[in-house]
């Protein structure tokens, strides 16, 4: 089943029963999703406004990458489905590596977007970033706990020092971002 053209009411479903998918790589994906797709909708949000004309061959490649994301993290909602299903570990750590490294892409896109979209969105910039966080913060768990099944050092290793610079990069920036934006909202 492809839950990318499902209803959000049958991937909910099905997402809390008792089945052996979707699970929580499929959720974090579905989280992805979202951040991705309010990035887009701050940017559309901007587009045609005079105040950030300056910016607008910029946003509009930057709503270019995100529209893109989007549609790779709902795909990764899928495959990580499938990737469970197979029961094979290095197809599920794949997937969720995958989406690590793609909400990670998704979180980068983001930096320069605070002072040159519409500020009457700059909330839903930050729950874009926690969105994505949250779900590289999932993934990070899942390969985590595939590469323990793998049993491969030299990988292990491998990916363990890619994810840690990347947790490090992503935590420090959302921590930057809800500063920024708390002193714009609060004055």
């Amino acid at each position: 089943m492809e839950y990318k053209t499902q209803s959000l009411t049958k991937y909910l479903d099905d997402l809390s029963a008792r089945l052996e998918a979707p699970g929580g790589g499929s959720a974090a994906a579905l989280n992805a999703a979202m951040g991705a797709s309010l990035v887009s909708m701050v940017i559309n949000f901007t587009l045609g406004k005079p105040k950030y004309s300056k910016y607008e061959a910029e946003l509009r490649s930057v709503l270019i990458k995100s529209d893109k994301l989007k549609d790779d993290f709902l795909s990764l909602v899928d495959l990580d489905v499938s990737a469970y299903k197979s029961k094979d570990p290095r197809k599920a750590m794949d997937v969720s590596l995958m989406l690590a490294r793609l909400c990670y892409e998704g979180i980068k896109i983001v930096a320069p977007l605070i002072k040159k979209t519409n500020v009457n969105l700059i909330t839903d910039t930050v729950i874009a970033v926690i969105f994505l966080e949250s779900a590289f913060s999932a993934a990070c768990f899942n390969v985590q706990i595939n590469l323990k099944m793998l049993k491969d050092k030299e990988l292990t290793c491998l990916i363990s020092k890619e994810l840690r610079l990347k947790t490090r990069f992503v935590k420090h920036f959302r921590v930057k971002l809800e500063e920024k934006v708390g002193k714009i909202i609060r004055g």
